[in-house]
C-alpha cells in the first residue's frame, strides 16, 4: 500500500496547501420540550474534508474526489491529515498522471 499526502493550490496565495482536521465536528441536538446536553465529536471522512475546501483551492474539489476514487481511497490519517491510499505503486503512478493531466500543477501527491 502506498500513502501520499494530497496537496492543492491555494486560491488566495497560490501555494500548496493540504487540509487538516484541527478539531472534530461537534454535533448536538435542539429539542422543543427539553434540554439535550449530549454532543458527538466526529472527524470528517476524507471526501467530506476535501468538500469543505470548495472555493479555497483553485480546482473543482468534486472532480478531484472523482479522480482519486478511480485509483485509491481518501482517508484521514490519525484523525488529522488527509491522505490518499493506493493498493499498488502502479495505481499511485496512474493516479499521479491523471491528476497531472486534469489539473496540471494545481493538485499534487507526496508519498509519506
Amino acid at each position: 500500500m502506498i500513502r501520499a499526502r494530497l496537496w492543492f493550490r491555494c486560491a488566495a496565495m497560490h501555494d500548496p496547501v493540504s487540509p487538516v482536521i484541527v478539531k472534530p465536528a461537534v454535533i448536538g441536538w435542539d429539542a422543543k420540550e427539553r434540554q439535550i446536553d449530549l454532543t458527538i465529536d466526529r472527524p470528517f471522512k476524507g471526501d467530506e474534508l476535501i468538500s469543505r475546501m470548495k472555493g479555497w483551492v483553485t480546482t473543482d474539489v468534486k472532480e478531484v474526489i472523482g479522480v482519486v476514487k478511480k485509483h485509491g481511497y481518501l482517508k484521514v490519517l490519525d484523525e488529522r491529515d488527509l491522505v490518499v491510499e493506493t493498493e499498488t505503486e502502479d495505481d499511485y503512478h496512474q493516479l499521479t498522471q491523471e491528476l497531472r493531466d486534469h489539473f496540471q500543477d494545481q493538485v499534487d501527491l507526496e508519498i509519506i
